[in-house]
């Protein structure tokens, strides 16, 4: 699996397909830091939540370099739940490394209030990217060519999903449950009651959790459906 690993991580930086998601990157922190200083819960939470949609879209471009041919290959020799597995973990180690730089990048914009609960937002900076990051890397193997067959439906895929993530994210019906809870933790790590109760915290962790139970589950099925 170790080397599945880096053979995707090397085809994906050497092939430019990195290229992309890095500049989409630098654009959105530019965006987030670049109006001035804000109280670091607030800043990361939000950086946490415009990240979701690029993350989603660095994973589909990791998971859609492979060949399909080589992916069968792949499945052959490890099997399937281990190349698939790897994959995944992949993903989640690109968008770690991606969500590491966003936790930095504010300190070179001046973007971060010093004087404003620091070790407490820094704190709630990192789980609110760490509940970013599984959902999206979900996602965007969701909306991969070795789940919807093919490049023009996962972009539909993919661009839907990450539009009602955010639509139905900032609504106050039961309809956020169905999508995990960017929106609702970067508006946690906003509110006025700061910092965010136990409670809270823990409700958001158990929303993301089940989200990412019911979609990689869902990644599964399909992946086997599809082999």
């Amino acid at each position: 699996m170790t080397a599945l690993v880096a053979m995707r991580v090397a085809g994906f930086v050497r092939g430019g397909r990195a290229l992309a998601p890095l500049i989409a990157v630098l654009v959105v922190l530019g965006v987030i830091y670049g109006g001035g200083a804000s109280p670091a819960a607030v800043a990361y939470g939000y950086s946490a939540a415009a990240l979701f949609p690029v993350l989603a879209w660095l994973t589909k471009l990791l998971l859609d370099t492979e060949p399909d041919v080589q992916r069968r290959l792949a499945r052959l020799a490890v099997g399937p739940a281990r190349e698939a597995t790897a994959g995944v973990l992949t993903a989640i180690l690109l968008s770690l490394v991606v969500c590491a730089a966003a936790m930095v990048a504010p300190w070179l914009f001046h973007g971060i209030d010093t004087e404003q609960s620091l070790a407490t937002g820094i704190a709630l900076g990192v789980l609110a990217h760490l509940l970013a990051v599984p959902p999206a890397v979900a996602l965007g193997a969701l909306a991969s060519r070795a789940v919807t067959g093919s490049v023009r439906l996962g972009v539909t895929v993919l661009v839907v999903s990450a539009v009602l993530v955010v639509v139905l994210g900032l609504t106050t019906s039961w309809a956020p449950w169905l999508v995990p809870p960017v929106m609702a933790t970067a508006r946690a790590l906003n509110d006025p009651r700061f910092p965010p109760s136990a409670a809270t915290l823990a409700v958001l962790t158990g929303w993301a959790a089940a989200w990412c139970a019911a979609a990689y589950a869902a990644y599964g099925w399909f992946r086997r459906s599809r082999a």
